[in-house]
């Protein structure tokens, strides 16, 4: 018998690491489910259906015989550790808060923490890491002021959230960060509990404190602030390093703002930077006839379910608008993406993270218009060995 291979989750070609491995590719092209062995920190080595296909990945995601509660380890208020209804009751508390109405209300604000971190940027100089100075700050701002978190404390958690989401740490490591976080929110949600603020932590302690325990309420919090600050600040990173290696790309986004939103979608799909936790079956499932049982393990590679040329959920265009998904093209007719995942846990900030591109994006590149990387394309380091994909560090230059 053949042994199984072994894929890393979220484990990106080593030459192309917007690209998934080749093995990934090969999974999505055999008519058969394959069974793999993951490695895992959190989980050790686990044997799982990898799920590679568009529509297949849509349709387990959308399953609520899979689960997502007990395939990582259990925290108390974060939305991930939980399915079906209990699940639905902590995320009605918390959806009002991140609507697409929501979203266009803080744009204003966006619009000035942008600005603020251009200012930044151009007092820098060239030569100025775009990581630290522009992609981190800005979604760090934003989600600091919803949550009511003090902007002074940034440093200490992207500290411990980078540590914890790294694949590459052990997992006493992992759990050590995962416990500080939590100690540090329950600092503010005792804070809260005195004194609700004006914002989503201090709304969820006035309107539902009184069905939470501290520890849900802290759980809610460093879920928030991670997902808020650490997925949205890789994905800017990305988009930005991608589109200084396509210039024709980079042009249409800063010179065409009808390009905006195409361009934002685009750049969503194609850098798929939030690697899809493993899920396990609670029933038997049936995707293509073929039987997932009971107490399997299922990973889903987003990325490349997002580049699966038979996929058939696309929006208005003709069927040339979805062919050659390996390439980027920013006036393609959107794609229905699963970048922010499907079904009942599908990414409950997308609203937020997609204003944050919009404004973002197209402001650097109309600021700085002869932006490029400062050192070249193949020196920069990725992080392909983490749960979000995103870039080390981008020297830039203008």
């Amino acid at each position: 018998m053949t042994e199984p291979l072994t894929i890393p989750i979220g484990q990106r070609a080593a030459r192309c690491p917007f690209a998934p491995v080749a093995e990934l590719y090969d999974a999505q092209k055999d008519d058969e489910l394959s069974r793999v062995k993951v490695p895992s920190p959190m989980l050790g080595e686990f044997d799982a259906v990898v799920v590679t296909r568009y529509e297949d990945v849509k349709n387990v995601l959308a399953d609520d015989r899979l689960r997502m509660g007990g395939s990582m380890p259990y925290q108390p208020g974060n939305l991930l550790s939980y399915d079906g209804p209990e699940h639905t009751r902590l995320r009605r508390m918390l959806t009002a808060s991140f609507t697409t109405k929501r979203a266009r209300e803080l744009r204003p604000s966006i619009e000035t923490v942008v600005g603020s971190a251009l200012d930044a940027l151009e007092e820098a100089g060239p030569g100025a890491d775009l990581v630290q100075v522009f992609s981190t700050p800005i979604p760090t701002l934003v989600i600091c002021e919803l949550l009511g978190v003090p902007y002074s404390d940034r440093e200490g958690f992207q500290r411990r959230t980078a540590l914890a989401l790294d694949f590459g740490q052990s997992r006493e490591v992992q759990m050590e960060k995962a416990a500080e976080m939590m100690a540090y929110m329950a600092g503010l949600v005792a804070q809260h509990r005195e004194n609700p603020g004006d914002n989503v932590l201090g709304r969820v302690v006035r309107d539902f404190g009184d069905q939470l325990s501290d520890e849900e309420l802290a759980g809610i919090g460093n879920m928030l602030l991670i997902a808020g600050h650490e997925t949205i600040a890789n994905t800017l990173s990305a988009s930005v390093a991608l589109l200084l290696q396509h210039p024709e790309q980079l042009a249409a986004v800063r010179d065409d703002p009808s390009v905006t939103d195409s361009a934002v979608e685009e750049l969503l799909r194609y850098t798929a930077p939030a690697t899809i936790l493993p899920r396990q079956a609670a029933g038997t499932i049936c995707v293509r006839d073929q039987e997932i049982k009971e107490g399997e393990h299922v990973v889903a590679s987003v990325l490349a379910a997002n580049r699966d040329p038979g996929a058939t959920d696309g929006t208005a265009g003709d069927a040339g608008d979805f062919k050659d998904l390996d390439s980027l093209d920013v006036r393609r007719p959107p794609q229905r993406h699963l970048t922010f995942g499907f079904g009942p846990h599908q990414c409950l900030g997308q609203q937020l993270a997609r204003m944050e591109l919009r404004v973002a994006v197209p402001a650097l590149l109309t600021r700085f218009p002869t932006l490029r990387s400062a050192v070249p394309h193949d020196e920069l380091e990725y992080r392909t060995n983490a749960l979000v994909f995103g870039v080390n560090a981008l020297p830039v230059t203008w």
